[in-house]
């Protein structure tokens, strides 16, 4: 029997999430709010109907397909009253150029494993698959199972990213049904983690040595950001964690700190806390990269937007160190 579950964005040709080219699926609802939150609208489980004001063009088509008349037009724009909101969908079907959307589509997981085999040529091709991220798969645990089990019923391989916080249960039932777990280790320290993420490190802990007991080939990966996670102590401490617990750790990836999301902060009238932050430096990157050799992590990676002797930004690039 199919379930039900609510995605945000199926992204296609993504090669960022695991092996070759690859399909995200971010679901929608996350135990975690990471203060550096580029997800922003899957944190919460329920869908919503946002207004981008930069697509609007006035003509107020949403405002009159409303059957609720829940949109109206204000001298400062849209306004949607989400108390009367029944999430119909009409004023997006309505607006003719994307400027009403509705975040967040109910999707059958049948549904979802035939919309996702569309790219399984791809996925041979070039060794890639699809990767469930999100906001946070697992909490929406049975939905997950049932998409990842379709897919590997067609060969397609499956990488689940996560963050670890979640029932043990719902974690081994999950890891039954994929290939790679891409897991999330933002810090060692349990206060701050609690202060970073609003959700106790002990459970992330006990769910990586899960995955570790799995022997599932498994990316561990660290954000790194600025007066948060960017000191030596911090990724010291995850690589001790690594060589000590979880030997089915193939890669340790460093991912740079960007401000990408600020508009999407925007849009549900909220400021980016850590807007006034500025871009790692590419210098500072390899370096904790070598911190993370010298400990004796053997495939370190890093990438992201950084910028280069207090220049600006540069591109995005990637650094692999292999020891040994």
């Amino acid at each position: 029997m199919a379930t039900s579950g609510i995605i945000t964005n199926i992204q296609r040709c993504s090669t960022e999430d695991g092996p070759g080219i690859r399909t995200t699926l971010f679901f929608k609802g996350c135990p975690m709010k990471c203060l550096w939150c580029h997800n922003i609208e899957t944190i919460d489980p329920k869908r919503i109907v946002v207004w981008y004001a930069v697509k609007c063009i006035g003509d107020q088509a949403c405002v009159r397909a409303c059957p609720e008349s829940a949109i109206e037009m204000t001298p400062n724009g849209v306004r949607i009253d989400h108390e009367r909101c029944t999430l119909c969908g009409d004023c997006e079907d309505a607006c003719p150029t994307g400027a009403i959307k509705m975040m967040g589509q109910v999707w059958a997981s049948d549904d979802m494993v035939n919309e996702l085999l569309k790219d399984k040529i791809f996925f041979n091709t070039s060794g890639g698959g699809v990767t469930l991220s999100g906001g946070e798969a697992t909490f929406q645990a049975d939905f997950a199972i049932k998409v990842a089990k379709g897919l590997q019923e067609n060969g397609v391989h499956v990488a689940l990213d996560t963050c670890g916080y979640c029932s043990e249960s719902v974690m081994r039932s999950l890891l039954r049904h994929v290939d790679l777990v891409l897991y999330d280790l933002k810090t060692m320290d349990p206060k701050m983690h609690q202060e970073y993420t609003g959700v106790p490190l002990d459970r992330v802990l006990e769910n990586a040595r899960v995955v570790a007991e799995s022997g599932l080939p498994t990316w561990i990966r660290t954000p790194i950001i600025p007066k948060h996670t960017d000191d030596e102590k911090n990724v010291r401490s995850i690589s001790r964690f690594i060589l000590d617990n979880m030997p089915n750790v193939e890669r340790y990836d460093l991912l740079a700190f960007n401000k990408m999301c600020v508009d999407k902060y925007h849009l549900f009238g909220l400021e980016y806390p850590l807007e006034d932050e500025d871009l790692m430096e590419s210098e500072a990157m390899e370096h904790l990269a070598q911190v993370a050799r010298d400990v004796g992590v053997q495939n370190v990676v890093w990438s992201g937007m950084t910028k280069r002797d207090g220049s600006g930004p540069v591109d995005s690039t990637e650094r692999v160190v292999n020891c040994g």
